[in-house]
């Protein structure tokens, strides 16, 4: 009998755990090695990702999830061991980005729409079978004091709601992650206009997830924070949590039965405060936790630098931004802690 889709999703946001995003695109991840200046080929790539998987306290203590790419669900570890089967080994569930990645939206300049959905019905049956438990598809919406468009918005919600459909078919959870880019261009918004535009983008996603008749107990939502652009900062820590909260009470049923948030250009330790001051100061219907990859893993990543006698620091440097960010979904942490590291 296959697992219910309501139980994934609760070990996906199990209390005081978090979800460890390490789907970075081939490209993406070559950006990541070439900043301590390794060579991205399939094996350095599976070195990294092992580095992470194995740390087995971290991994045991503090994620409950690893969010994969299409190369990584198919690697082995160094001794032949499955990436996925470490992952389950430690207790967290593993999961499968299958987007495509964000095309520019014909008709609308400067805007984007995700593409994969074509063929995405078979790729989740594969990805069932390889191990796969849940899924997520990212949405960029643009944000300045004329975007989004409401056609950009539309589309991705409905993208959104297609793929989420799709996946609850195929046994597996979809996080649906619509992101209001914090540093996208100009970057220059205030939290107010991203309070206003997370919101309606969060209403038009869950009107299309609810007429393409998805499950809301079996998802995850995984939302950008309400923050002002990377080029206007001057919201306090305190009144980000407040205006996050007040826009997911206006916008997210209470039917979710949690919210991952991403980073979205945020510093680590920005990231572990804000989550941390909103699961200490508010009372919500929903577990907050977290969906971070750069905010997890740059420590670690910088730590390792590509060699085999850095990886026990690696580790620990990954251990300890994961403790904290496991901290935050308490409401437990505090600064003092990460000068204790």
């Amino acid at each position: 009998m296959s697992e219910r889709l309501e139980d994934i999703a609760a070990r996906m946001l199990a209390e005081g755990k978090g979800i460890l995003a390490a789907d970075e695109s081939t490209g993406t991840i070559k950006k990541r090695l070439d900043s301590i200046g390794v060579e991205s080929t399939p094996e350095t790539r599976r070195d990294y990702r092992e580095m992470l998987f194995s740390a087995e306290e971290a991994m045991r203590e503090y994620i409950s999830g690893v969010i994969l790419y299409d190369e990584t669900i198919r690697q082995q570890a160094r001794d032949g061991t499955p990436l996925v089967e470490l992952i389950a080994r430690a207790g967290a569930v593993p999961g499968i980005k299958v987007d495509k990645g964000a095309k520019p939206l014909a008709g609308f300049p400067e805007e984007k729409i995700t593409e994969g959905l074509d063929g995405l019905r078979e790729r989740l049956a594969e990805y069932h079978a390889l191990g796969a438990r849940f899924a997520k598809w990212r949405g960029v919406i643009a944000i300045s004091d004329v975007l989004p468009s409401w056609g950009a918005v539309k589309q991705n919600a409905q993208a959104l709601a297609r793929y989420a459909a799709l996946c609850q078919e195929a046994g597996i959870v979809p996080i649906v992650e619509p992101e209001v880019l914090m540093d996208g261009a100009p970057g220059d918004h205030s939290i107010d206009r991203c309070h206003t535009v997370t919101e309606w983008v969060l209403k038009t996603v869950f009107q299309e997830l609810y007429d393409a008749r998805v499950k809301l107990e079996g998802m995850v939502l995984k939302p950008n924070m309400v923050i002002d652009g990377k080029n206007a900062r001057k919201a306090s820590r305190e009144e980000v949590a407040e205006k996050t909260v007040r826009c997911l009470k206006a916008s997210v049923p209470a039917a979710v039965p949690g919210i991952a948030f991403l980073s979205g250009g945020q510093s680590d330790e920005e990231a572990t405060a804000h989550l941390s001051l909103m699961n200490a100061g508010f009372d919500v219907p929903w577990r907050l936790t977290f969906s971070y990859g750069r905010a997890l893993q740059a420590p670690a990543l910088k730590a390792w630098g590509g060699k085999p006698e850095n990886v026990a620091a690696g580790q620990r440097a990954f251990a300890h931004r994961a403790r904290m960010n496991a901290l935050a979904a308490r409401g437990d942490w505090r600064q003092e802690l990460e000068k204790a590291a």
